[in-house]
């Protein structure tokens, strides 16, 4: 998984603002939007706000990974925040999140998003890689991390 192709600087945010999930989730779509990676904003916080109605997209440890596959999505993306306090995304241990992940897939991907959340989940299980996301002080660094 090149992440390369489904994030750039551009779609990183290390002081989100929000503070309810919502919030996040809609200043992280914000940032798709600006660069050019959604057909339709509002359908595709739709169908995000569809899949978490299904269940909590909070991973526990700090993280949350929210994620739709919508007809309102160009190309498959990634857009990533930190919450100064975290939020609370309903995770199983309790954790407000302030790692936040948020996936963007086209309604015709195959299992794209599938793959996406199975590369960060193996990464998240590292109390290193997490520290190393919550101490970055820039954009850059993040992506650094989410290469190795």
């Amino acid at each position: 998984m090149d992440i390369n192709k489904l994030m750039n600087e551009n779609l990183i945010d290390l002081d989100l603002k929000g503070e309810t999930k919502l919030d996040v989730i809609k200043e992280l779509i914000e940032l798709l939007d600006k660069e050019g990676r959604l057909l339709d904003k509002e359908t595709y916080y739709q169908d995000v706000l569809k899949r978490e109605e299904i269940g909590s997209t909070g991973v526990e440890m700090g993280v949350a990974i929210p994620h739709g596959k919508s007809a309102g999505v160009k190309e498959p993306s990634l857009a990533f925040g930190r919450v100064k306090n975290g939020v609370d995304f309903e995770s199983m241990d309790g954790v407000k999140s302030d790692l936040v992940f948020l996936i963007a897939v086209p309604e015709n991907s195959d299992d794209t998003h599938i793959r996406i959340l199975t590369s960060f989940a193996r990464k998240l299980m590292h109390k290193e890689f997490r520290d190393g996301l919550r101490n970055a002080v820039n954009p850059a660094e993040i992506i650094e991390l989410l290469n190795n």
